[in-house]
């Protein structure tokens, strides 16, 4: 596919690439990364600088002893390789990996930081983008400092329940229970746990009766979402 096939096939990526430099789209490619495949990793030489067209992926920082912390998750339009190239720094400082089929667009360093140092339009893109998973950070920053584990993951379990109604508009909320398709492991990097701690948690709120364990996974109704909010209401105080 090419770029200018990828721009009739998603027209928002329009916004990104309408000011692009003729030279620099005769070098630009796409590629396709399936879903659990590494996007970019971690202390790689950054040579080029993607935007993403399709698709949503996780970013997470892997550590020495094996273990994962997952930073945030993001959806298309974003990009590849941002922060490193406006610090003006070499290598990546993070690992992304795709979640569903993500289609990239490639294009080499050199030329994409001449293309942002002269045009600024694509650089208040960059910045907007780059903004805003700072504002969401900070937004967040300390929560899993000041509140207990059973919190965090009721906090998590409406957000992916919400953002479950949010992708798919038209369905009724009281319809079939909401289950959480997820390991364990993978429940236990998003929320920064170690399995021990998760497990307890989910222990906890199956006994308060805030979701059922269906096959061990976590299963809940529209009812019991609205008692996990009246719960997070109630915590805060």
């Amino acid at each position: 596919m090419t770029l200018h096939e990828l721009e009739k096939e998603v027209p928002e990526l329009l916004y990104y690439t309408k000011t692009m430099p003729e030279e620099l789209r005769q070098l630009a490619h796409v590629k396709l990364h399936p879903s659990g495949s590494l996007i970019h990793q971690k202390d790689y030489a950054l040579n080029y600088l993607g935007i993403v067209a399709k698709g949503e992926n996780r970013v997470i920082n892997e550590f020495e002893n094996g273990k994962i912390y997952m930073i945030e998750t993001n959806k298309a339009i974003d990009f590849i390789g941002e922060v490193t190239l406006l610090a003006n720094m070499p290598k990546t400082s993070v690992t992304i990996e795709a979640l569903t089929e993500n289609t990239v667009i490639y294009l080499p360093r050199r030329e994409s930081e001449q293309w942002v140092n002269t045009d600024i339009h694509i650089l208040r893109k960059m910045a907007e983008r780059t903004a805003f998973k700072l504002y969401r950070s900070s937004y967040n920053n300390g929560l899993k400092l000041y509140y207990p584990p059973v919190f965090l993951l009721a906090d998590h379990l409406v957000r992916l329940y919400e953002q479950a109604l949010t992708n798919t508009p038209g369905q009724k909320t009281a319809s079939r229970p909401f289950t959480l398709q997820k390991t364990r492991e993978r429940l236990g990097e998003e929320l920064g746990m170690n399995i021990k701690t998760l497990d307890r948690a989910i222990r906890s709120m199956q006994k308060d009766g805030h979701f059922s364990l269906v096959k061990g996974k976590i299963c809940f109704t529209h009812e019991e979402y609205l008692q996990m909010k009246n719960y997070l209401t109630t915590f805060k105080g």
